[in-house]
């Protein structure tokens, strides 16, 4: 089956939601580029995000974060794997709402630790109760989250594939944006 995708997918959710594996598997299936935005804000400050935290500070990371999705809106449409907070942000709704369409993976609580809990890569979950600090974020993040174009359920027994293939039947719901060639 041959996809045309019209608009750039931007996956939103919290962090172990599977936005980039996902986000890998359907850049293949519909035939474009795969971006991370979080992969390009490290290529371009040669630091880890955990480092540029440490060093610079959240507010300065979520700037360099919307000036990276804003660049990657304007370029051709591709399926765009943002980190956990961009959502969160006015200024990147706007301009995904503009330029693609938000596709919220929701993944529920348990699942999202099972995924997180073993990695030291999670600057906001380096805490001293990672799970507590983990459910007031996702408490926090979930209306926003809600506010996404379309949401996609991500549950434990989905392989990526399986997920993969909820979105694109989200995704065929919107002409504007991915269509099947046949």
């Amino acid at each position: 089956m041959a996809w045309k995708l019209k608009k750039t997918v931007v996956l939103v959710g919290m962090m172990g939601a599977g936005k980039t594996a996902v986000g890998k598997a359907l850049s293949a299936k519909v035939g474009v580029p795969f971006r991370d935005s979080d992969a390009e804000i490290v290529a371009a400050a040669n630091m880890e995000i955990a480092e540029i935290f440490a060093r610079d500070g959240e507010a300065f990371f979520r700037e360099k974060e919307s000036q990276v999705i804003e660049r990657l809106l304007g370029e051709e449409p591709c399926v765009l794997s943002t980190g956990g907070g961009a959502f969160l942000s006015e200024r990147n709704r706007d301009a995904i709402a503009a330029e693609g369409v938000a596709v919220c993976l929701q993944a529920d609580l348990q699942l999202l630790w099972n995924r997180v809990k073993h990695k030291d890569t999670r600057p906001l979950l380096r805490t001293a109760d990672p799970f507590a600090t983990l459910s007031e974020i996702y408490a926090a993040r979930a209306p926003v989250y809600a506010l996404a174009d379309l949401k996609v359920p991500v549950e434990p027994s989905y392989s990526i594939e399986t997920t993969c293939d909820k979105v694109v039947d989200a995704l065929v719901t919107r002409q504007d944006v991915l269509e099947c060639m046949k």
